[in-house]
């Protein structure tokens, strides 16, 4: 069962590309962030044709997250409990009624730049209510994948230039705790269990020549409950999408777990 993450960077802009991809790669499960639109403006029929099941969180010209499923989808919720007036569509959350069922959550963390702003506050704030919210789902014992574009660098090897983001909200000693935090509520991260060598970026940015360069850094997480851990039997990061043309700057994140 693969189950794949990425952040598209506007779906509409960029939907020959993804459809392209998802042909190719065949996901069983996909979380994607940054879709950019409302939710009736995503094109969920293209993806229904090639056999989806599609549900939307979106936003107009900003933030969004999607999932798509082979297998019917139950239980579903769009936001992080403990809204009070967070009005962007960051996360979104279902049963994925495979024959054996798995809960999914797909995440479009926020970016939290420029430090010391009302941002960075609002990112650490959102990790809070995302840890709370891991807590509780790990309590029900099932299988659990919370995957999506985190927003967070763990450590200096997932930066290939790890001093040139010391100022950044990815890389701030704070997020870095947060996501810390939430591995030690006993999740794995995928990467690190099944490859963890330095070098393993999902984002190389527009500018400088990063991706020429190898500029990259490793934002793009999976992260799994004890019962979906057990089930890892892989992951790959498609880095060749980022070379196609009119690319998105992150790439899809696949890990395959036993079905």
């Amino acid at each position: 069962m693969k189950l794949a993450t990425w952040n598209v960077n506007s779906i509409n802009a960029r939907l020959g590309n993804v459809l392209d991809w998802f042909r190719e790669a065949q996901p069983d499960v996909a979380c994607l962030q940054e879709i950019k639109c409302v939710d009736e403006k995503f094109p969920a029929q293209e993806f229904e044709s090639l056999g989806y099941n599609v549900v939307v969180h979106g936003q107009k010209s900003y933030n969004g997250v999607a999932m798509l499923s082979k297998f019917p989808l139950e239980d579903v919720r769009r936001g992080l409990p403990d809204a009070e007036g967070d009005d962007h569509s960051r996360y979104i959350e279902a049963v994925v009624l495979a024959p054996r069922p798995i809960r999914v959550g797909g995440i479009y963390l926020p970016n939290g730049n420029p430090i010391g702003t009302e941002k960075f506050d609002y990112k650490l704030k959102w990790m809070g209510r995302l840890h709370r919210h891991a807590r509780e789902l790990l309590a029900f014992e099932e299988p659990l994948a919370l995957m999506g574009d985190y927003n967070v660098i763990p450590e200096p090897d997932d930066a290939d230039k790890p001093e040139s983001w010391l100022g950044d909200a990815l890389f701030q000693p704070q997020s870095r705790q947060a996501f810390r935090a939430l591995k030690y509520l006993g999740l794995t991260d995928a990467y690190m269990e099944m490859d963890g060598r330095p070098g393993g970026y999902t984002f190389w940015d527009y500018q400088a020549g990063a991706w020429q360069r190898n500029h990259g850094i490793r934002i793009d997480h999976v992260l799994l409950s004890p019962q979906a851990a057990d089930r890892l039997r892989g992951i790959e990061i498609h880095k060749d999408v980022r070379d196609r043309d009119k690319p998105s700057d992150h790439v899809p994140v696949v890990v395959e777990l036993e079905l």
